[in-house]
């Protein structure tokens, strides 16, 4: 069998060896590790003398390794496994052994060790740690004689706490037990042994090898979390620790006296991490002396004299950077401690004193990884100050004079490298990682102005103005210039927080006026002419946020505009794409002011206003790019649109005269029109970029429209523009409308057209009735999905709310086919989650049309003869909808539309207890409904799956309430008989029947449809 399994595993790991046979072993090697007994030849293959080969080796280990993990090993063949590895590391695990196991070995046979240990340490195997201590020598000779065992030593010691106490790791509620009472007995039984080994190792590290210091460390690094502190702050430790982490001199990164030296300053981090009393870690911080480290390695030529060059090492710098950080949350959280001894408190003031310069030396590192390693504590000391400001009124008087120069850092640590290139491809990432970086500073000034917000206001203007002054200077770079633009974007926030900029035409706040200030020096400058690009798009983002200053300072807006114009134009596509959009926000909120300049705006965009659709390329994700920045096409045609809704925002201003709206509309309809319909043949054909352009023009046309018109049919004000304009709408309908007829099979075309169509409402009003036929055919084509379907009854419904009465006509003759077709879609079988809630949108799109045609005086349409063979098909959707506890929203929706079919059909009200006969508006509805609506309720409580504790189920019971109060009203005596029949055949006592119908003969809908929904919660019981 050894011979098989070693075979299979040469095989199977042979880049040479046939497919179809390393396919068998593969096979044979799963069955091996699924065997129960599969371990026991592997085990022997591992230990075997002379030994097989790595992979064999490798791949039997780890076959053991999975039994044990996995505990398929009852405990003699766990203390079997134990004492046959134990064998094969004292044989290898020599002094002098050349046979040394690789890397990966050792890691794999290490984990096995200490699956084994949780399984039999509590019991079987006291002496683990005494086993492998053993191994590497006598104190005199840890590290020396055999270092291999000390390695394997240590390797298990780190191994067990990555296993038992390792806190990222998630666990089970019983793992957690096990691996608690695993450290309580290593408390107890072998941790003051270990400690005296870390002490052995460290007391003579200049005589070892570096590598091992450096493991001893990391365990106590890993340990001192969970053990007793005073085993860590022994003599011996902290001297080490001190001598390693003040070593002098420059290393290489990788070399073993950088990583020793890391690796004590991380043992000083956790250390001064660990869980303790406020007292407490107050002291240990004092006691082990950490601002002199801290100021010894900051003074060290690697992190001050070679700070601003190549040589900088970065390591120790976030080394150091992240104990910084543990030390000063520490100290924050001590002083944020209600309770706090005075003088501990004064301690801790103190040792904030000490430390915040070397928080803000980090705060302001050239690199973003060191300053975000100090970040986190640097939040919470701002947080306790502001903590403060809103108990007090004030912070201490002390912790003011710390907040310029907090601010002053994180301003200047805003600003782009100086070895930053803006908008340069290979430094993307990079960019994204700084913006990131940005927001999470502007967090922390964010805090900064709530704790003293006149300082805040002081220093930006002072950074913003001192920098404005510069223009023109030689001395002014664009970082600086960024710096100064993007804090003034921010600076808004605070001016613009409550009322605006304005509040009755004058400055709403002083932080307002000094903003307006800053926008008047930035327009008036010029500053839109600076050749950097990164300076063109913040200019463009400032005017567009604060547009509300050129609402008051007409003057500026020419200015601006023109530089807009230059600027959609850029040879840059970063800035031109982005542009475009914020070209059509400025407009849209100056549009009453740029009525007189409407023509030469369109002239002078109108060369971008060409459609040229492109088929986009399949590429890699790491082969996006070039020159455009990896702007895709879909991305440039998306930020085309908002031209054309620019242009139609700037054409639609009352200032304008109706004839320049007319030839400035037809200038952009007619010759898209044109290409239109010179790109339908070739579409029709398949051709794909023809087929897209298409699209472009449609999808074109409704931005156009938007821009012109954003009103929709039903809004008590405004309407569409004047029927000049809208005529030259309709040619621009008509041609969606023959690009939908001839190409109504692509999904492309009809999104387009249904995102049209909703926009021609708002140019064309009541002019569009007439083609809703046509746009019904095209929209709801055979080839429409649901989810394409629930868009256009969405938007349709709109079309019904808002022309009432105008559209009565046409809805008679195009409700069935209308219907007919969502109905095939409501059969639909589902394959899989998105097709269901795609259905279950259209259920509640139908549904809500439905209630639209009932709520608008148009229910007679749903019974004209010309749709009276889809009635019984919509009612049935109606009935079996209601008793769906599976869609509430949905069965909420049709109990509405039964109750609004029973109040407008079921005739005038009868007042309770009165003998007169019911009156139906339709002839017989009332026993209708007495057969058909009254059972309903209680079919929804007898559905599988009904929960009437469900909160979506209380709103359906609430409506179907609100059914049986209409129909009692309706239908009088009879359903008062039927109702307390069918409550008595539900098993409800008299009392229960007479507190019934004395809630639904009430006056108040609204009390009965709660009486409802807590009556069957109550028989739910």
């Amino acid at each position: 069998m050894d011979a098989q399994v070693e075979q299979a595993i040469e095989i199977a790991f042979d880049p040479r060896t046939d497919q179809q046979l390393k396919s068998q072993a593969y096979e044979f090697l799963t069955r091996l590790r699924e065997d129960p007994n599969g371990w026991q030849v592997c085990l022997s293959l591992f230990t075997r003398s002379p030994a097989p080969s790595e992979v064999v080796r490798l791949v039997c280990l780890e076959i053991v390794n999975n039994a044990v993990q996995t505990r398929q090993l009852d405990q003699q063949s766990s203390v079997y496994v134990k004492e046959s590895l134990l064998r094969y590391i004292r044989q290898w695990y020599t002094p002098g052994s050349t046979n040394l196991d690789t890397p990966g070995i050792q890691n794999k046979l290490t984990q096995t060790m200490t699956y084994l240990f949780t399984t039999l340490y509590a019991s079987e195997w006291g002496s683990f740690f005494d086993d492998f201590r053993a191994l590497a020598g006598e104190p005199s000779e840890l590290g020396v004689t055999n270092p291999a065992a000390t390695t394997m030593y240590l390797r298990i010691i780190g191994s067990v706490h990555d296993e038992i106490a390792d806190q990222m790791i998630p666990r089970t509620p019983e793992e957690q037990k096990r691996h608690n009472d695993l450290k309580d007995m290593i408390r107890a039984r072998d941790v003051s042994k270990i400690a005296v080994t870390w002490q052995e190792i460290l007391s003579r590290w200049r005589q070892l090898d570096l590598s091992i210091t450096e493991m001893c460390l990391r365990t106590i690094a890993k340990w001192v979390n969970w053990i007793d502190i005073n085993l860590v702050l022994d003599g011996t430790v902290q001297n080490t620790l001190l001598e390693l982490a003040g070593q002098q001199g420059h290393f290489l990164v990788d070399s073993k006296e950088a990583k020793a030296r890391d690796a004590a300053i991380d043992t000083f981090t956790e250390t001064v991490g660990k869980k303790m009393p406020p007292n407490d870690k107050v002291e240990l911080i004092k006691y082990l002396n950490l601002g002199a480290i801290v100021g010894q390695l900051v003074a060290t030529p690697a992190l001050s004299e070679m700070r601003n060059t190549s040589d900088y090492d970065t390591d120790l710098a976030e080394t150091v950077a992240k104990l910084v950080n543990n030390v000063m949350y520490d100290i924050v959280k001590v002083m944020d401690t209600d309770g706090v001894d005075p003088g501990i408190h004064a301690k801790a003031d103190e040792l904030l004193q000490s430390f915040m310069p070397y928080l803000l030396r980090f705060l302001s590192d050239e690199y973003d990884e060191i300053c975000s390693a100090v970040i986190p504590s640097l939040t919470d000391l701002l947080t306790m100050l502001r903590r403060n400001v809103k108990l007090k009124g004030a912070g201490p008087g002390q912790y003011v004079s710390m907040l310029q120069p907090i601010l002053d850092a994180i301003i200047a640590k805003m600003k782009y490298d100086e070895t930053a290139s803006w908008g340069d491809e290979d430094d993307m990432t990079d960019e994204a990682e700084f913006q990131e970086l940005r927001k999470r500073l502007h967090v922390l000034q964010q805090t900064v102005a709530a704790i003293d917000e006149q300082l805040y206001i002081d220093t930006l203007t002072r950074v913003v103005a001192g920098t404005f002054a510069q223009l023109g200077t030689k001395e002014l770079s664009w970082r600086d210039l960024d710096l100064a633009m993007h804090e003034m974007y921010l600076f808004g926030e605070l001016a613009v927080r409550n009322s605006g900029l304005y509040s009755k035409s004058v400055p709403s706040s002083v932080a307002s006026q000094r903003l307006l200030e800053m926008m008047e020096k930035m327009v008036d400058s010029g500053l839109a002419a600076h050749p950097h690009p990164a300076i063109q798009l913040q200019y463009m983002e400032i005017c567009v946020r604060y547009v509300q200053f050129f609402e008051h300072n007409p003057a500026s807006v020419p200015k601006v505009l023109e530089s807009f114009v230059t600027f959609v134009h850029h040879e840059n596509s970063r800035i031109r794409l982005r542009a475009w959009y914020l070209f059509q926000r400025f407009v849209r909120h100056l549009r009453a002011q740029l009525g007189n300049v409407a023509q030469n705006v369109v002239q002078a965009i109108g060369d971008l206003l060409t459609i040229k659709a492109e088929i986009p390329e399949d590429k890699d994700d790491d082969d996006i790019s070039s020159e455009d920045n990896g702007q895709s096409v879909d991305a440039t045609f998306t930020s085309q649109l908002f031209l054309f809704e620019a242009i139609g925002t700037v054409a639609a201003t009352v200032a304008v005269p109706v004839d320049t709206k007319v030839a400035i509309a037809k200038s952009v309809i007619d010759p898209l029109s044109s290409d239109l319909h010179s790109h339908l043949a070739t579409a029709r054909n398949g051709d794909a970029r023809a087929v897209l352009q298409v699209h472009h023009i449609i999808m074109a046309f409704g931005s156009l429209a938007y821009g012109f018109s954003d009103w929709m049919p039903g809004t008590k004000t405004g309407g569409p523009p004047a029927a000049e304009v809208s005529a030259e709408f309709l040619t621009a309908s008509e041609a969606t409308l023959t690009a939908l007829e001839v190409l109504k099979q692509s999904f492309e075309i009809r999104n387009a057209a249904r995102n049209a169509f909703s926009r021609y409402l708002g140019v064309l009003g009541s002019q569009v009735l007439p083609q809703l036929p046509r746009w019904i055919d095209g929209l709801l084509s055979s080839a429409s999905s649901n989810d394409e379907m629930a868009m256009f009854l969405r938007t349709l419904g709109q079309v019904v709310y808002g022309f009432k009465g105008e559209i009565y006509d046409i809805l008679d003759q195009l409700l069935s086919p209308l219907l007919q077709q969502v109905f095939t879609g409501l059969s639909q079988p589902t394959a899989g989650t998105d097709d269901e809630i795609q259905l279950k949108e259209l259920k509640q799109q139908y549904l809500n049309f439905i209630l639209v045609i009932l709520n608008n005086d148009l229910a007679a349409v749903l019974i004209s003869p010309a749709n009276q063979g889809t009635f019984d098909a919509y009612l049935s959707t109606l009935t079996r909808y209601s008793c769906d506890p599976s869609d509430p929203q949905s069965a909420r929706l049709a109990f509405s539309a039964l109750m609004r079919m029973a109040a407008i059909w079921g005739g005038p009200d009868i007042a309770i207890g009165s003998a007169d006969t019911p009156a139906p508006a339709m002839p017989g509805f009332d026993s209708f409904m007495l057969t058909q609506f009254a059972p309903l309720p209680w079919t929804l409580l007898s559905a599988p799956g009904f929960n009437a504790n469900d909160a979506q189920m209380r709103s359906v019971l609430q409506e179907a309430g609100s059914l049986q109060y209409t129909m009692l009203r309706k239908a009088g005596n009879a359903y008062r008989e039927q109702l307390q029949n069918e409550l008595r055949n539900l098993g409800a006592g008299e009392d229960a029947v007479q507190s019934y119908m004395a809630s639904i003969s009430g006056g108040d809908v609204v009390g009965f449809r709660k009486f409802f929904a807590g009556f069957v919660q109550q028989a739910k019981r």
